[in-house]
């Protein structure tokens, strides 16, 4: 399925065609969301998002010029909070289904670092590579009676039935006096069963995870090119 055409804001596809980016990387069928991609926007840097997350069924790539050094669009990345991206704060209320939790992604403090958020909240931080990229993962499903919290190299060789694991990061390329920031999304599941699972959920969420992302990448060019 795909949607396109004038002023549309992504496209969606769904079915078991091969995407090869990487000659390590597999997409084996299930859902891609692609925001509108800046002129000239291909990404000339490879990512560390390939050792964690080489195969994968679900997948959102989002990307926003951003006139600033890739030190300060690190910066910005590292500090930007939910109070900065605007609309966060209510659809993970309407994620959580208005209910209380504790402080975590889905409900978080609202001037702390979201990345610092989410890193002591169940996300792993797999990858730090100041001026360049960031990449965090978490387990999403996990078979009944697992543990889902792993160390970084047992989230990057998860293997076996009812696994499902989100990847995701922020990767900066410098484009003449700024940089071209990508923050890309991969779900894999496990088996099938876990993929179908899934799925359901991604259409359930999709929606507001696409704007999410597009305005956390707005916050972070307002954050990176704010002159102090």
């Amino acid at each position: 399925m795909e949607s396109s055409g004038v002023g549309a804001s992504h496209t969606i596809s769904c079915g078991p065609a091969a995407r090869a980016p990487h000659p390590d990387v597999q997409f084996l069928g299930g859902g891609e969301i692609r925001g509108p991609d800046p002129a000239g926007a291909l990404n000339s840097v490879v990512s560390r998002l390939a050792e964690f997350a080489p195969v994968w069924q679900f997948r959102e790539v989002h990307r926003l010029l951003i006139e600033a050094a890739p030190e300060r669009v690190y910066r910005a990345i590292k500090t930007v909070t939910a109070r900065d991206i605007r609309f966060f704060r209510a659809l993970t209320w309407l994620r959580r289904l208005g209910r209380p939790g504790p402080l975590g992604v889905l409900n978080p403090a609202p001037d702390l670092p979201l990345l610092e958020v989410a890193t002591q909240s169940g996300f792993l931080l797999l990858a730090d590579e100041p001026g360049r990229e960031v990449v965090v993962g978490t387990v999403v499903i996990a078979p009944p009676g697992a543990a889902r919290s792993v160390t970084a190299e047992q989230y990057r060789k998860l293997a076996g039935s009812g696994w499902a694991k989100a990847t995701m990061n922020f990767l900066i390329e410098r484009r003449g006096a700024g940089c071209l920031v990508t923050t890309e999304t991969r779900v894999q599941a496990t088996d099938d069963r876990t993929r179908r699972r899934f799925r359901v959920y991604w259409t359930l969420i999709y929606p507001g995870s696409t704007l999410i992302r597009r305005m956390w990448l707005r916050a972070i060019k307002r954050r990176g090119e704010l002159r102090s």
